[in-house]
């Protein structure tokens, strides 16, 4: 690293006052991870996340998960009492590879929080918990049948004739989008009637409060995952970058739709990796014309009304699979690479943390060039590391803030710990 650079320790949510600050007014927070599979990612968002929704009035955490498994979350942490027995059952209800991400006792210790905190309010103003991601196109179709049938409206004939459309595929969408790559039919119109119908009725009837609306607005997101989901199948297996595209742009309307569900100058909480919350402008995306949900945010929203943190660290322990659909192992994490961004930092540093705000790194001159900056998927193999691990970023540009842990292990997934009450504080230092 050329020169040395501005950093600030942290040890403590304390610490954090230094990027609350800077957050100001921010309407929308971005806070990534540079893995599905490490412990401090998932504390430290914790914390920030906490601050801001009792500091700053933040109305919801979205995250990088499916909405019918997080809705079911978001309903149970909005009764007055614990009817779902335990968070780690309740967590139960995420039960599609890769597991772990949201089953773990990291998000336990959250959803437990989030209903103390939510309990002594009212219903308007509890803290909801949503899931931006695309993949749900089955388990989406099977919750509007359910609710249109049980409201016994006019979108029953749309929501069945959709449901037969894709049951001949045995519930498994890529089988859908093999069969349907090289013939003329598919299911795209009979998805589109279901949402259309359930706008229309949306539009038809009066929703006394919060709550209510919230019920009619997760049938049709449900509706819209739909549509989406059978875009992304069938991109997804043309190759490219063009499934990422579907996939980013519907985790950006639905944000749009929930800002909007939560009314004029509400504020939300976003959990995504890096790779989705960092500007793609700013990565080597760019070259395939990719975007990401960072990029969407701060085009639509204005650049003053989004603030994104990045996650990272320089070696450690993390919780992934060799292959896709593989048992969930824990792996260590070599040290970073000598001339990545982690690993400069480690070198700065000696071993410590620290909060980097772009702002105090603008006036750097090399870091207008890309380096190197590791991201770990669900995937991972560390003897690969160095061929695939690493995205090209200009990181002042990507991110507004970077909170950079020297060390970190891996996350505490329910497969695993079934037995453990899980970790014994929610923070990292508690520990």
């Amino acid at each position: 690293m050329p020169a040395s650079l501005p950093t600030h320790p942290f040890r403590t949510a304390e610490d954090l006052d230094l990027v609350l600050d800077a957050i100001g007014d921010t309407r929308v927070v971005l806070l990534g991870e540079a893995s599905h599979g490490t412990h401090e990612y998932y504390t430290w968002r914790t914390a920030l996340s906490q601050r801001l929704i009792r500091e700053k009035g933040f109305q919801f955490i979205a995250v990088e998960g499916d909405w019918p498994d997080c809705f079911e979350v978001n309903a149970a942490i909005k009764q007055d009492d614990v009817a779902y027995g335990s968070a780690a059952q309740l967590l139960q209800t995420f039960n599609r590879w890769p597991t772990w991400m949201w089953g773990n006792w990291e998000i336990a210790a959250l959803v437990e929080w989030l209903h103390r905190h939510n309990k002594p309010l009212q219903a308007e103003a509890r803290v909801g918990f949503y899931g931006l991601d695309v993949y749900s196109l089955w388990d989406s179709l099977q919750q509007v049948l359910r609710y249109v049938e049980k409201q016994g409206d006019g979108a029953v004939t749309a929501a069945r004739q959709a449901f037969r459309c894709f049951e001949p595929y045995s519930t498994d969408p890529q089988e859908y989008a093999r069969a349907v790559a090289f013939v003329s039919e598919d299911c795209q119109a009979e998805v589109i009637e279901v949402l259309r119908a359930l706008r229309h009725q949306a539009h038809e009837r009066q929703y006394a409060n919060l709550p209510e609306r919230e019920q009619a607005f997760g049938a049709e997101q449900n509706a819209l995952v739909a549509v989406n989901a059978e875009r992304y199948y069938k991109a997804m297996l043309r190759g490219g970058g063009a499934s990422w595209n579907v996939r980013d742009h519907h985790m950006m309307e639905t944000l749009t739709r929930l800002l909007n569900l939560h009314g004029p100058g509400s504020k939300a909480i976003i959990w995504a990796h890096n790779t989705h919350i960092g500007d793609a402008r700013y990565t080597d995306m760019r070259r395939e014309e990719m975007v990401n949900l960072g990029q969407l945010a701060r085009e639509q929203a204005g650049r003053e009304q989004v603030f994104s943190i990045g996650f990272g660290s320089y070696q450690g322990s993390v919780v992934a699979g060799k292959a896709w659909g593989a048992k969930l192992e824990k792996m260590e994490v070599p040290a970073a690479t000598r001339n990545s961004w982690e690993g400069q930092l480690h070198s700065q540093l000696d071993g410590a943390n620290a909060l980097l705000l772009s702002s105090e790194l603008k006036d750097h001159a090399h870091l207008r060039q890309s380096q190197g900056h590791r991201a770990i998927g669900v995937v991972y193999r560390s003897q690969f590391e160095q061929f695939g691990n690493y995205v090209p970023s200009v990181i002042p540009e990507r991110y507004d803030a970077f909170l950079f842990l020297d060390r970190t292990r891996a996350l505490h997934p329910l497969d695993i710990h079934p037995a453990q009450k899980g970790p014994p504080d929610l923070y990292p230092w508690g520990e």
